[in-house]
C-alpha cells in the first residue's frame, strides 16, 4: 500500500502537518520530505527500527557518516566535538545547505556512527523541516532518497510511484533543486570539501 502523500508549503509549514508527521516518526515511521536542496529520507535519530527501514531503501550497508537535522547551532555541542575554527564558519553559513562532517559525541546513539565515530550534521534553510525538528524535541535522522535518475531526487510524483509503498508518509512540496548540499569534513586538522553542491565555496571562506 502505498504511503499517504500530503502537498506542503515547505516555507510556511502547516502546524498540524508537523504535528502529524512527528507522531509517525515517533512510531518509528519513515517519511520522504523536501529540504533546502533534494528530497530526504527523514527519521527519528532515536530509532534503530525507523534506520534499518532507511538502509534497507537504500540497499546500503551502514559504512558512511549518516547526517541528522538540528533545529539551530545551540544543540550542537551536545552531538558533535566542533573545533572553534569550524563553529565560526557554521554559524556565518547556516541555515543553510551545507552537510558538516564531525567527530561525535557519546550522546550520539551508537548505531549510527562507523569505526570512523563521525557524524554529519545538517541546519538547512528548510523551514519545514526545522518545524519537524523543533516539534519532536530532538534531531532527525536524513539521507537523500536513492537513485540516479533526477526525478528521483526532485519529483515528488517519481518518489511516490518508487518509494511510496517502502514509507509511512510523503510531503509532497513540489518540484525541488537537483542539487545536493555541500559536504565538508572539520574532522582533520584542516576543513576539506568532500563535494561540492547546492552551498557556496566561497562562502565558507577557509
Amino acid at each position: 500500500m502505498a504511503a499517504r502523500s500530503i502537498r506542503v508549503y515547505p516555507e510556511t509549514p502547516h502546524h498540524k502537518t508537523v504535528k502529524e508527521t512527528v507522531e509517525i516518526l515517533k512510531r518509528d515511521g519513515v517519511v520522504i520530505y523536501p529540504t533546502d536542496t533534494i528530497y530526504g529520507l527523514g527519521a527519528d535519530l532515536y530509532s534503530k527500527k525507523a534506520l534499518e527501514k532507511i538502509l534497507h531503501i537504500k540497499k546500503a550497508n551502514h559504512h558512511k557518516p549518516l547526517s541528522f537535522i538540528l533545529h539551530d547551532l545551540k544543540e550542537i555541542a551536545h552531538y558533535a566535538l566542533v573545533p572553534d575554527a569550524a563553529y565560526k564558519i557554521m554559524r556565518r553559513v547556516t541555515p543553510g545547505p551545507y552537510t558538516f562532517i564531525l567527530k561525535a559525541t557519546k550522546n550520539t546513539p551508537r548505531y549510527l556512527l562507523h569505526k570512523q565515530k563521525t557524524v554529519g550534521i545538517r541546519i538547512p534553510r528548510a523551514p519545514l523541516a526545522l518545524a519537524i525538528v523543533q516539534e519532536l524535541g530532538h534531531p532527525i535522522l536524513s539521507s537523500s532518497v536513492p537513485g540516479s535518475d533526477v526525478e528521483y531526487h526532485s519529483d515528488p510524483d517519481a518518489i511516490s510511484a518508487e518509494y511510496g509503498h517502502m514509507v509511512d508518509l510523503i510531503l509532497d512540496g513540489g518540484m525541488t533543486y537537483n542539487n545536493p548540499s555541500t559536504i565538508v569534513d572539520f574532522t582533520g586538522d584542516y576543513p576539506e570539501i568532500i563535494r561540492e553542491g547546492a552551498g557556496s565555496i566561497e562562502e565558507l571562506n577557509f
